[in-house]
C-alpha cells in the first residue's frame, strides 16, 4: 500500500499514501528540510484507517508507529540539515484519562527524537488566544467562573510549540545570507538594517507575531462544501521556519502534508516539495493548492 496515488508537477510531488512507507522510499540524504504537523496523538481522528496515526488508542500506541517515521526522516535528511515538528501539549479528560490535566506531547517528541539520533536543535513557542480556545473548546480551566469556584483547576491556555531537530554531521550546503522577507502579522517595522531587524523578532523564544487566521484554508479558493482541515499550519510559521533553515532549490519534505500548506509555501519561496498525506480528501485539496502555488510562482517570473 505504499502509495494509492501520485500527483506531478514542476518542483513538486505529491503522494497518497502511508507517510512512512513513502519516506522510506525516498533517496538518502535527499532532504534538505522538513516541517510538517503530526497528528496530535489520539486528539482528533482523521480517518479510520489503521494506517492513520491519529486513530489510536493512547499516546503510546501513537508514539510506537511515528517512531519508524522519525528514523526514516533521520536516514532522508540531508547531514547537517533540520526537522521542524509542529506540536502542543494534549489536554486530559475525565472521561477518556480519568483526570483533567495536561499531557506532555511536545515532552515525547523530543525524546522520541533524540532517541533516534537526532539533535536536539531549538524551540519556539508560539502564543494563541485563551479567549479564543476557551470559545472554541469550552474547557473547564480557562472559564472565568472557575476561577470564582476554585481555581485549583484553572489554567492557562496551551501554546503551540516549533520543535527543531538537527541531523549529526556537516552540512554540505549551508544556509547562507541575510534575511530580507517578514514573516508575520503586520507589526513588523525595520528600523534600521533589515536583516538584523529581522532576526531580533525570528530570534524570540515566543512569537506573539504570527497571524493565527492566515492558513492555507482561508488563502485559498474552496467551496464551501469542501472538508475542512481541523487545524491547518498557519503559513506565518511555515514561511518563517523555511526562510530560516532552508535555501532556495531545497527538497522540503511534509509526511502528513494535510491539505499542501507547507508544500505551498515551498513553491511560492523557491522549493522543491515531497509531501505525503494518507487522507483521500486532503490528497486531492493538496494536489489542487499544489497546482494553484505552482501557478502563482510561474506568474511571478513575468
Amino acid at each position: 500500500m505504499k502509495c494509492i496515488d501520485q500527483r506531478t508537477g514542476e518542483n513538486w510531488t505529491a503522494y497518497h499514501g502511508d507517510c512512512v512507507e513513502i519516506v522510506a522510499s525516498l533517496p538518502s540524504e535527499s532532504i534538505g528540510y522538513s516541517i510538517y504537523s503530526p497528528p496530535f496523538a489520539s486528539l482528533y481522528t482523521y480517518s479510520n484507517s489503521e494506517r492513520d496515526m491519529g486513530n489510536c488508542r493512547n499516546n503510546g500506541e501513537f508514539f510506537e508507529n511515528y517512531r519508524f517515521l522519525i528514523d526514516q526522516i533521520l536516514r532522508a535528511t540531508s547531514p547537517g540539515r533540520l526537522s521542524s515538528v509542529h506540536c502542543m501539549n494534549l489536554p486530559t479528560s475525565k472521561a477518556r484519562h480519568g483526570f483533567i490535566g495536561i499531557e506532555d506531547f511536545r515532552g515525547r517528541i523530543i525524546r522520541e527524537h533524540e532517541e533516534a539520533g537526532w539533535i536536539y536543535h531549538s524551540e519556539v513557542c508560539i502564543w494563541k488566544d485563551p479567549v479564543t480556545a476557551m470559545q472554541r473548546t469550552k474547557a473547564l480551566g480557562l472559564l472565568h467562573k472557575q476561577i470564582v469556584k476554585d481555581s485549583c483547576m484553572s489554567r492557562q491556555g496551551i501554546p503551540d510549540y516549533v520543535c527543531t531537530f538537527r541531523k549529526p554531521g556537516e552540512n554540505p550546503e549551508p544556509v547562507s545570507g541575510e534575511l530580507d522577507q517578514w514573516a508575520g502579522d503586520e507589526s513588523f517595522v525595520s528600523e534600521g538594517r533589515l536583516s538584523i531587524d529581522l532576526w531580533q523578532r525570528y530570534a524570540s523564544p515566543v512569537w506573539m507575531d504570527i497571524n493565527p487566521s492566515r492558513t492555507l484554508q482561508k488563502t485559498s479558493a474552496r467551496d464551501e462544501k469542501d472538508e475542512r482541515h481541523i487545524c491547518p499550519l498557519q503559513l506565518d510559521v511555515i514561511e518563517r521556519c523555511m526562510l530560516l533553515w532552508s535555501n532556495r532549490g531545497d527538497v522540503v519534505l511534509s509526511p502528513f502534508m494535510g491539505i499542501g500548506s507547507e508544500g505551498y509555501v515551498a513553491l511560492q519561496q523557491s522549493r522543491r516539495f515531497v509531501g505525503a498525506e494518507l487522507k483521500d480528501s486532503y490528497f486531492k485539496q493538496a494536489a489542487m493548492n499544489l497546482e494553484g502555488a505552482q501557478s502563482n510562482a510561474q506568474s511571478q517570473l513575468f
